[in-house]
């Protein structure tokens, strides 16, 4: 068997049962393990079958300690079965939505400021985090220096939230927002209108996310 852990619950274990359906064919048993520590402690108790490989989609930000801590040991416990435990190379299922190139284009996000600032931040973004020292612009880096708990993920899932706040985009609750999946509809009023998308299948806008987003990254080291 295949196997895909995600620490992620609701809108992201949904997003990667979707990659799992229409990209892999069903082919793998997606199971979220709730958090990092969660994913490490089956690792650690994992002794994986000669005919099972488990792919771990394990959020990973280079400027949160803890996270490195849970990583290094994570790394080492994979080390020992190289051909059945593979690391993908994810930071966090928001910062997929967040480097989709159609995103604001899609969602109509009339959050200005979070426009601008994604795009100071997302070239910004290397080995696992954001290099404040390359961005100029002063909003954006004010913006940063005032969480409280500075971290990449937690930057980066604020800013994703805000471009995702209608209920047909959200990304916070149990499923993703039924426009990231299901077929387009035309809104049934005297003056039938269309949103500001073209007309797209749940199953081509799903492929698009993936191909034009991180995750076409993630997914080619499965």
């Amino acid at each position: 068997m295949k196997y895909l852990w995600t620490e992620d619950r609701g809108a992201g274990l949904h997003f990667w049962q979707m990659v799992n359906q229409y990209f892999f064919a069903g082919e793998f048993v997606v199971e979220s393990k709730g958090s990092n520590q969660g994913i490490l402690d089956a690792v650690r108790a994992l002794q994986p079958d000669e005919a099972d490989i488990y792919y771990l989609a394990f959020d990973c930000v280079f400027d949160n300690m803890d996270v490195v801590n849970k990583f290094i040991e994570l790394k080492g416990l994979v080390a020992k079965y190289p051909e059945r435990i593979v690391l993908l190379d994810i930071i966090c299922f928001e910062y997929i939505i967040f480097s989709f190139d159609k995103l604001v284009q899609w969602t109509g996000s009339g959050h200005k400021d979070a426009i601008d600032m994604r795009r100071h931040i997302l070239p910004a973004v290397k080995d696992h985090m954001i290099d404040i020292d390359t961005i100029t612009d002063e909003k954006t880096r004010k913006y940063l220096m005032g969480f409280r708990s500075y971290s990449t993920e937690r930057v980066i899932k604020s800013l994703a939230y805000m471009l995702t706040d209608g209920d047909e985009w959200s990304i916070k609750g149990e499923k993703m927002g039924r426009c990231w999946h299901e077929d387009c509809c035309v809104l049934e009023q005297v003056n039938r209108r269309q949103c500001h998308m073209d007309l797209l299948s749940g199953i081509e806008k799903m492929r698009e996310t993936v191909e034009k987003s991180e995750c076409h990254k993630i997914i080619s080291g499965i």
